[in-house]
């Protein structure tokens, strides 16, 4: 129990403490990147940052996500296959899904459509059973 003078911890930072024990690592925008960075003692500028995360995503090394509002978020890609997430609009937690079919569906495309360095995107976002409301989650069947 906190102590005089402590906040208690905010909901979503208690699910952000539950989606790292379960190994979810989430996108994260440039901005948030170098504010922590920065909180860290770093002194990288925010246009380093930008350039950085936009090289590794050009060099396979991450995976770019676009939230709501345009803006885009990089996660590590872990391997060097591309991967597809479904990720929470609430609280970010990303799960890696199985993508085969999307991925087939795509190369076919490739070959029938003539087109060249061809790249794609699939994006599934819903709440985590961590951020649904409880009743919501009752009549799931």
């Amino acid at each position: 129990m906190p102590g005089a003078g402590h906040r208690s911890r905010r909901p979503r930072q208690a699910r952000e403490d539950r989606r790292l024990e379960r190994g979810g690592v989430g996108f994260i925008s440039a901005q948030a990147l170098h504010k922590r960075l920065v909180a860290g003692g770093s002194s990288v500028g925010l246009s380093t940052v930008y350039r950085t995360l936009t090289t590794l995503a050009e060099a396979g090394r991450a995976d770019i996500f676009r939230d709501s509002n345009g803006e885009r978020l990089f996660r590590h890609r872990p391997g060097p296959d591309h991967r597809h997430y479904l990720i929470c609009t609430e609280c970010g937690l990303s799960l890696p899904v199985e993508s085969g079919p999307v991925e087939k569906w795509a190369e076919r495309i490739v070959r029938t459509s003539g087109f060249a360095d061809v790249r794609h995107a699939v994006e599934l976002s819903g709440r985590c059973p961590d951020c649904r409301p409880k009743d919501d989650q009752a009549r799931t069947p």
